[in-house]
C-alpha cells in the first residue's frame, strides 16, 4: 500500500538513490554530478522548515518516488510561485504513483499560500510527464530552445504552468 507523507532526513539516501538514476542515465535532470544523502537531506531540511511541501510516496516502508516544490525565482514578488519536481524509482512508474504525489502536493502547495507552480520539463520525446501535469491543470507557458547540453544532445525544455489561485 503506497501512502504520501512528508520526507524526513531518513529518506535522503533513498532519494538519493533515485535522482542518482535520472542524472547518470535520463536527460529528465540538466544536473551532471550526483548529490549525496546529506545534501538532500539538508534540501529537506531547508524546504520544509520554509514551509514548503516535501513528500514520499512510501510504499511498505520504501521509498516509490519524492515531490516537492521551490521558490520559482528568490525575489519577493515571486513569493507566491514555485517550481515543482518530482521523480519516481525506475521500477515504479506507470502504477498511480506519480499521480498520487503531484495531486497531494499541489493540494499543500496551495495550502502553503502557492498561487502558481510552473514545472519545468525536458522535452525528450516523451510525453508522461507532460500528461501527468495535464491532468492537474497545467499548460504550455513556453518553450525555451537549446538551453541544455547533457549525453552529447542540446535539449529544450518546456514550461507548463498551473494556477492554484
Amino acid at each position: 500500500m503506497t501512502r504520501i507523507r512528508p520526507a524526513t532526513a531518513e529518506d535522503a539516501a533513498a532519494i538519493a538513490a533515485i535522482y542518482a538514476h535520472y542524472v547518470e542515465h535520463s536527460i529528465a535532470t540538466f544536473d551532471l554530478e550526483v548529490p549525496d544523502a546529506a545534501s538532500w537531506a539538508a534540501k529537506i531540511a531547508d524546504l520544509t522548515a520554509a514551509g514548503w511541501p516535501f513528500l514520499v510516496a512510501d510504499d511498505d516502508g520504501e521509498v516509490a518516488g519524492y515531490a516537492y516544490v521551490s521558490p520559482w525565482r528568490v525575489k519577493p514578488a515571486y513569493r507566491h510561485t514555485v517550481e515543482d519536481t518530482i521523480y519516481l524509482a525506475p521500477d515504479r512508474t506507470g502504477r498511480g504513483t506519480g499521480r498520487a504525489l503531484l495531486g497531494e502536493l499541489l493540494e499543500r502547495a496551495r495550502a502553503a499560500g502557492v498561487r502558481q507552480v510552473v514545472a519545468v520539463i525536458t522535452d525528450s520525446g516523451d510525453p508522461s510527464s507532460v500528461r501527468l501535469h495535464a491532468r492537474f491543470g497545467f499548460v504550455e507557458a513556453g518553450r525555451l530552445r537549446a538551453v541544455g547540453h547533457k549525453h552529447g544532445r542540446w535539449l529544450d525544455t518546456l514550461l507548463l504552468q498551473a494556477d492554484l489561485g
